[in-house]
This record gives C-alpha cells, structure tokens and sequence, in this order.
C-alpha cells in the first residue's frame, strides 16, 4: 500500500515522502498513529501543492538574498575599535560586532553565525568578509578597521 508519511520515521522514510508499507502495518501503526495517510488522489494533490508553495516561496527568499549581496557588496562598513601605537587592537573584531555594525550603520540585519571569519580580526585596516546569505548566495562585505 503506497502512504504518504506526515512525520520522519527513522528506519522508514521522512515527512512527505510516499513510499510502500506493507497493509497491515499502515493500518495497525502508521495510521492509527497518525504518521500517514493513504496515497490517494486527493492526498497527491494536496501534497503536490505543498511542495509547489514551498518551492515558490525558496525561490522568493533567493531572490531576496541576491538583492541583499547585491547591496552589500557595493558598501564598506567602518568599525571604529580602541588601538595600541603599532595597529593592535585590544581585543578583536568578531562576527557578532560586525553584525551589529551592519544592523546599526546600513540597516541591514544579517546573523552572525552567517558571517565568515576565519579568526577575529586583530589589526587595523581593511578587510574582505564573506557573508553566506542563503543557498549559494554570498557576499563579499568591505570592513574598514579603524582607530578611536
């Protein structure tokens, strides 16, 4: 009997997956459980109009993301931080602060966790910082580190 699964099963299949499950299985466990329904007509339509939302609304936030890199790229971000005589910076410059740079200075809200750093930035001067918007959407962000 072919079912479509509504939640992930482990050692079974995942949520919206249609596979085949022996009769009495479907109907003694997955269905009293609330874990299928039966593969028919209606439920395929439904299913199908699901995933075509889902896959309209992924193709939105990609069109959003690449308007956002788009804008980030073309701007440089000033992040002014406390330093020693010879460009050391007390501390360091994180993903989080240049964050909340973004979010202070441009508007532009971005999470941290996307921001690409290999290690804080500890010195003075301009550098190059990949953002990860979405899917196979990046941005490269100027950031200009400069003295109080």
């Amino acid at each position: 009997m072919k079912v479509i699964l509504k939640a992930d099963i482990k050692g079974v299949g995942k949520k919206d997956e249609i596979i085949n499950a022996n009769d009495g299985y479907a109907r003694n466990f997955l269905f009293p459980k609330n874990l299928a329904v039966e593969a028919n007509n209606e439920n395929l339509a439904k299913l199908k109009s699901k995933k075509d939302g889902e896959s309209y609304h992924k193709a939105q936030d990609m069109e959003l993301a690449k308007k956002q890199a788009e804008q980030i790229e073309k701007m440089t971000l000033s992040i002014k931080v406390k330093a020693g005589e010879n460009g050391k910076i007390f501390g360091g410059v994180t993903a989080k602060e240049i964050a909340d740079g973004l979010k202070r200075e441009k508007n532009i809200d971005v999470d941290k966790k996307k921001i690409v750093l290999k290690e804080t930035i500890k010195t003075l001067g301009r550098f190059s910082v990949e953002i990860k918007l979405y899917e196979g959407v990046t941005a490269k962000l100027t950031v200009n580190i400069v003295a109080e």
